[in-house]
């Protein structure tokens, strides 16, 4: 017998989520929505001039997720594809990973199409499938890196095989933790791992320079502490090592995407360095430029909902033209970058932790009542609901059994002062976090967000056989969802 619900008592009483009508539409207040940081001022500018004479352009750009509700980070991928083969590169020179569940999911409302901006421009159309499903891994990733055919496993075999006076770019989006990047299939990727491939791709000198975007929440914890001058790499993150970042281009947001969607389109970073990079000639703007922009757009005049856009590695790098590394497209030739012809910040943007209920709730609003499909968006937000409280719950007591009632949470929530790696060994912080997902099931995309409280346990000197009886102990069960299976491995 087909169940009967009532959409706002539902939510209120079961899930505590608030929703409020403004007139325009309902939308739905979500739990991280409640912070607010000081917005910083423009960094100095430095114009540098652009090199004609590069090597190869070589370019890596992986979407780390899968999921209809995570929609926006292999919509940014396609774009990213787009804007570098416009600027001119080869498609054997772009190595693209991506689950490449998205474009004719059941969900999508346009099948075959994907777009990354309200104005519904379809992105997808003539992007490589070098790694799709379960052959986007962190090894797959590694190897393609390093140029290591041999240790491939699937996929289309292509690999960055770059010389000495190469330029390469990175780009990476998906969810993250404090020293951690999210991958559909396999363990995760871990800050200490992709460090090292970049000191052996350096060491090889098979680079000039190299560029890397992360997007990702706590994207900082990735290279802060880690990445050392002298490798001649720049990156720039989407968040500090502390914060979230932002999904944009969502249902309730101005501007909003087509009314047929119930996702997120794009993320905040990846949108305001594309759409620049869209309506520029990349000979006249720096990296430098770009990063500033950017800034200002993900943080600045965002400051309720927003991220602070970070610099790493060789900051001398930023001189060089983004012409460099992604190629410039012919047809924006007359157009000169200048600062006052940025483009401006969406209205709200939201934390990327809570994308996944945002689509669940829209796809319960607006299906039929009494439906079949509303009966499945109210047991996903059930479940990804559940989910998150089994995990806050249960890093908490082992907090406390570990460290006692009252300095148990001041451990879980310690900071290491800025430019300080995340953890001391990073081996102990991957057997904690199987230590804990033997016990407690998968930490999943939600529970990245306790990597710090995990890697606190370990720089605290806690043994792997104190974790297990800890983990033992608060968690006796586990929800019997796909949130919490380890059908894709462990997380470490």
């Amino acid at each position: 017998m087909m169940l009967r619900y009532g959409a706002g008592a539902l939510f209120l009483l079961t899930l505590s989520i608030l929703t409020v009508a403004d007139g325009r539409h309902d939308f739905i207040e979500l739990p991280s929505e409640a912070r607010r940081f000081p917005g910083g001022g423009p960094e100095e500018s430095n114009v540098g001039g652009e090199d004609d004479s590069v090597g190869t352009r070589w370019a890596v750009l992986l979407a780390g997720s899968s999921g209809y509700w995570n929609y926006r980070h292999q919509a940014d991928v396609c774009h990213a594809y787009q804007i570098l083969k416009k600027g001119g590169l080869k498609d054997e020179n772009i190595i693209v990973f991506m689950y490449d569940d998205i474009a004719y999911n059941e969900e999508n409302p346009r099948p075959g199409i994907i777009i990354n901006n309200p104005r519904g421009e379809d992105v997808y159309k003539g992007v490589p499938k070098d790694y799709v499903g379960r052959e986007v891994t962190a090894h797959n990733f590694f190897a393609v890196l390093l140029g290591d055919r041999s240790a491939l496993k699937g996929g289309s075999g292509k690999v960055v095989d770059s010389g000495p006076n190469d330029h390469i770019f990175v780009y990476y989006t998906d969810h993250g933790g404090t020293g951690v990047l999210g991958m559909p299939a396999g363990p995760y990727l871990y800050a200490d791992d992709l460090i090292n491939v970049l000191k052996k791709k350096h060491a090889s000198g098979t680079y000039k320079s190299l560029v890397f975007y992360l997007e990702a929440c706590e994207a900082g914890s990735i290279f802060e502490g880690l990445l050392p001058e002298g490798l001649n790499i720049y990156a720039t993150t989407a968040s500090n090592a502390e914060e979230s970042s932002y999904g944009t281009y969502c249902p309730g947001e101005y501007p909003s995407p087509p009314p047929e969607y119930e996702t997120c389109l794009g993320d905040l970073y990846s949108v305001a360095w594309m759409e620049d990079c869209d309506i520029h000639n990349l000979r006249t703007e720096t990296l430098r430029q770009q990063y500033r922009l950017v800034k200002e757009r993900t943080a600045s005049e965002n400051s309720y909902y927003g991220s602070h856009v970070m610099q790493y590695g060789d900051l001398k790098l930023n001189v060089e033209s983004l012409y460099t590394y992604l190629g410039t497209n012919p047809a924006n030739d007359n157009y000169t970058f200048v600062d006052e012809n940025s483009l401006r910040p969406s209205s709200k943007a939201v934390n990327q932790r809570d994308a996944d209920l945002l689509h669940f709730w829209h796809k319960f609003r607006k299906a039929p009542e009494g439906s079949t499909r509303k009966f499945e968006a109210q047991k996903q937000l059930s479940e990804a609901m559940a989910r998150r409280t089994h995990v806050d719950n249960s890093i908490q007591l082992i907090g406390k059994l570990l460290f006692g009632l009252e300095k148990g949470p001041q451990v879980l929530k310690s900071v290491r002062p800025a430019g300080q790696p995340l953890v001391d060994d990073w081996s102990c912080l991957k057997s904690m976090v199987r230590t804990f997902e033997t016990h407690c099931g998968s930490l999943s995309q939600y529970g990245m967000k306790h990597m710090r409280s995990i890697a606190n346990i370990c720089n605290a000197g806690v043994k792997i056989e104190q974790m297990a009886e800890a983990s033992a102990q608060a968690c006796t069960s586990f929800p019997s969802n796909s949130w919490s299976s380890l059908d894709r491995g462990f997380s470490a």
